[in-house]
């Protein structure tokens, strides 16, 4: 038996970055590129390489880039890490796993390091693949506390839920990651919305602007927990940005969401020390009359455009500076396990 798994990037559409710090967002998943996992039973457990893992470079300026990019480990440790945390799920619930060996091989097209949560997409593909190879089902809320404790507790990668509530789920997602309700139930207020009621919306990345999401978000983690008014004031404003972007989408107030979107920016960069190839896309989009924000640690963004002239217009300015431009087609919600 061969099985194959996909998940697909998602875009922070509002309060993002708030959900690492007990705020609320909007975010959809959306299926123009995806990472599929590939597994079957082998005599032997092997996980395979694929284009993140390569050894072989063309000089040592790619070889250094590589490891900006990738690490030391590629994308093989994210496989290592997610069959670490499905096993501590199963051994911690008294589910017991059959004797049968595996072989595991995974490919993508997400643009890397662009903010498009294609680490956790791998990630996720895997634990999907792993959940059928065990005939194992585990509710939505855990699976993506599963992928992210794979980045953080395994591989110490800086993340929040917000990614990997949204590709669990895949569609459009309303999150609410309240510290008294994260506390309680060990996760979040998670509701799917009608992808339907989302205005025309693009999706740009600069690939020669990637960097990884440590990078982004660099000292802002520390200044919250130390207190810093300024941080704590930023998230419980992104946190209200979302309610009240929710009630734009449902309403179709497009205009008031476009100037929602920018606000989110707006104040991110107050606070951020944000790359200025980044920020140049989202002024870029803004002179054009579009709204701009990042769809998550920068190297991307999303916003409202107005029609198909404004949209050409957006395509080709954006590539002037090395961005290109996309429509994104929203993943259907996935209907994959338990709510």
């Amino acid at each position: 038996m061969i099985i194959r798994t996909k998940a697909y990037p998602r875009v922070g559409l509002i309060g993002n970055p708030s959900d690492g710090y007990f705020g609320r967002t909007i975010g959809f998943a959306f299926t123009n590129f995806c990472a599929e996992v590939i597994l079957y039973e082998s005599p032997e457990l092997e996980i395979l390489p694929s284009q993140k893992d390569q050894s072989v470079f063309g000089s040592v300026a790619a070889l250094v880039r590589d490891v900006e990019l990738h690490g030391y480990y590629g994308g093989i440790r994210l496989l290592k890490a997610t069959v670490k945390r499905f096993c501590d799920y199963c051994r911690d619930n008294q589910i017991e796993l059959h004797d049968k060996n595996f072989t595991l091989r995974y490919r993508t097209d997400i643009p890397h390091g662009v903010g498009l949560a294609g680490s956790s997409a791998i990630i996720t593909a895997c634990l999907r693949a792993l959940m059928t190879f065990y005939g194992v089902a585990i509710p939505k809320p855990m699976q993506a506390a599963l992928v992210l404790s794979a980045e953080k507790d395994e591989l110490r990668i800086s993340a929040g839920l917000q990614d990997r509530v949204i590709q669990v789920y895949e569609g459009l997602v309303y999150m609410d990651f309240d510290k008294v309700l994260m506390e309680k139930q060990g996760h979040g207020l998670y509701e799917p919305m009608d992808p339907g009621l989302l205005p025309r919306l693009y999706v740009a990345y600069a690939d020669d602007f990637s960097e990884p999401t440590e990078v982004f978000h660099n000292d802002v983690r520390a200044r919250f927990e130390l207190g810093d008014s300024k941080v704590h004031a930023a998230m419980r404003f992104w946190a209200n940005l979302t309610r009240r972007a929710r009630r734009c989408i449902e309403k179709r107030q497009t205009e008031a969401l476009g100037k929602l979107l920018n606000a989110n920016f707006d104040r991110r960069r107050r606070i951020y020390r944000l790359n200025p190839h980044h920020v140049q896309m989202v002024e870029t989009a803004r002179r054009i009359g579009a709204s701009a924000k990042f769809t998550g640690s920068g190297g991307a963004i999303v916003g409202i455009y107005e029609n198909e002239k404004m949209f050409r217009a957006l395509r080709q300015e954006l590539a002037r500076i090395g961005a290109k431009t996309i429509k994104p087609r929203v993943a259907r919600p996935d209907q994959r396990g338990p709510s």
